[in-house]
């Protein structure tokens, strides 16, 4: 065993007493503590480890031989594959969120097949690693008892189909509920938002509005008395997950009406400077070789590809559901596990939640990424939101030691559009108040113009 050095506790694991993440040295652990043992032992001994992780529903790990970070509760110390990337479900895509809890149920199918369930239904237990939604909880299973419901249906009504429900029957932004809700979206306040005539479709029916009725019938009595009287059997079991799949399956939504979304149309370059902006792009990469790109406004990919076609593991960030949408069914098309869609408003990032504002990461905490892409961004960020060059600099230079940032000037026509409704303050919003500003934070290796769009692209290291 390894000598113990200092561990520290994950700040999001504490709610599961089977268990526990922790760091030690620079690795990522989970204690497996005593209490967990059996049904630890099934897990691996059914079958049930091997065939989720050949079907790549969950995130293998190894044994480790490392100390627990409290001997005194453990049975195991596992060392899981290191993720990418760490997302929640307020930051997916419509699409996404659908995928992941499509996975779940796999996984429940797959766990009742064996003799055993999911203990937890939860979106947070849910990662995309290689463009694929996988369980990231190895202490979600335990081995199902006769009778016993499945006790993670709330869970999932509440992190999966009622979210998936507002986003198509109301309005796709209502999955931000999920960032102020992060234990889910409370059912009766679902079924009350939802339209009358869900109430024709059999599942939303089921699963949400009676559903949510009969928490309100059982709400004052008691556990036992509660699962007493919702004695279930294998079969039954089965067909629960079979019924809640049928209605995640039925649910669609298109996304239309977003111009952000139809990038081919409203990107504004010409052909051969679109082609010359690629070429830049392309060498930027090929020269600095980052680690990680996080592509803030990345619309559709159009960039993010680039970067993800090369093997580098890139995030794509926009505000539009739309646009996140397209660009994660045609990498979901086209198998590109490097790349990865997330929905992300940059005036307002994902916060610190949860308990102590520490159990889900800021935006902040989940880097530095190794190359921040800010393409035709900077221009919405200055002029639409009145964000200062000077703090736009150094929010960037928060995120990563490399900066590929473009600037466009108030002569180009898409700065002259956004400038058509509102009264030009923005004196400093020049190429050389840009580089002012920048210069506060970055060293500029190079810049470029982008064929002869009169639009700039800088190469930037941080520090001046």
């Amino acid at each position: 065993m390894q000598n113990a050095t200092k561990a520290e506790i994950h700040p999001a694991s504490f709610r599961d007493p089977s268990g526990f993440l922790f760091r030690r040295d620079g690795h990522l652990y989970r204690q497996v503590n005593r209490i967990y043992a059996d049904h630890y032992e099934a897990l691996m001994g059914s079958g049930l480890y091997d065939q989720l992780v050949q079907e790549r529903r969950l995130v293998p790990h190894e044994e480790a031989d490392a100390a627990a970070a409290r001997p005194n509760q453990a049975y195991k110390v596992l060392e899981p594959t290191q993720l990418d990337f760490v997302s929640y479900p307020y930051e997916w895509c419509f699409s996404q969120l659908k995928d992941a809890a499509l996975a779940t149920l796999a996984a429940q199918r797959r766990a009742v097949e064996h003799g055993m369930t999911l203990k937890d239904a939860s979106a947070y237990n849910v990662q995309f690693r290689h463009g694929l939604p996988q369980l990231v909880d190895t202490l979600s299973f335990e081995v199902w008892r006769e009778g016993e419901p499945w006790v993670a249906y709330r869970q999932f009504c509440q992190h999966f189909l009622a979210p998936l429900a507002l986003m198509t029957q109301r309005d796709v932004r209502l999955s931000q509920l999920l960032r102020s809700n992060i234990d889910g979206i409370p059912l009766d306040l679902a079924s009350r938002l939802l339209p009358r005539r869900t109430l024709l479709s059999p599942g939303l029916l089921v699963h949400l509005h009676l559903h949510a009725s009969a928490q309100r019938r059982y709400a004052g009595r008691s556990v036992a008395e509660a699962r007493s009287r919702r004695q279930m059997s294998r079969l039954a079991l089965l067909g629960l997950a079979e019924s809640l799949e049928a209605a995640v399956r039925r649910l669609h939504w298109r996304p239309g009406g977003s111009a952000w979304a139809e990038y081919d149309r409203f990107h504004g370059y010409s052909e051969a400077d679109l082609a010359e902006k690629r070429r830049l792009v392309g060498e930027f990469l090929d020269r600095v070789r980052p680690k990680s790109v996080w592509d803030l406004g990345a619309n559709v990919g159009a960039f993010s590809r680039l970067a993800s076609q090369r093997g580098v593991p890139t995030i794509a960030f926009d505000f539009d559901p739309a646009a996140v949408e397209l660009n994660y069914v045609k990498a979901r098309e086209a198998k590109d596990g490097k790349l990865l869609p997330l929905v992300l408003d940059l005036t307002n990032p994902s916060p610190g939640l949860g308990w102590a504002g520490r159990e889900r990461m800021s935006l902040a905490e989940r880097g530095p990424a190794g190359t921040v892409f800010a393409l035709a961004l900077v221009h919405h960020l200055a002029i639409s939101n009145n964000i200062p060059l000077g703090m736009l600099a150094e929010f960037l230079a928060g995120l990563s030691r490399w900066l590929l940032i473009e600037f466009i000037p108030k002569e180009d026509p898409q700065v002259k559009r956004l400038l058509a409704s509102r009264e030009d303050i923005f004196s400093e919003y020049t190429i050389e108040g840009f580089e002012i500003a920048f210069r506060e934070h970055f060293s500029i290796h190079r810049r470029d113009p982008v064929g002869d769009s009169g639009r700039w692209l800088y190469w930037m290291e941080r520090g001046g």
